[in-house]
């Protein structure tokens, strides 16, 4: 995710989107209906609207 290109420096920032980030993995890892690597996940969700959804809501959409 990149982590070490992220620019932000101020206060708890950084932390709190390390938290997000961990958050996001634990999604996309615990999603069954596709199954491949991380990384084909995370592009398949930044290019599908319906994926990111069932990623999201955690089940399959019917």
């Amino acid at each position: 995710m990149r982590e070490n290109e992220c620019r932000i420096r101020r206060n708890d920032g950084a932390e709190i989107l390390a938290g997000f980030r961990h958050i996001a993995v634990n999604l996309l890892n615990n999603t069954k209906t596709f199954k491949t690597g991380l990384k084909r996940k995370q592009k398949k969700a930044a290019m599908s609207t319906r994926y990111l959804a069932e990623v999201l809501a955690g089940q399959a959409l019917s």
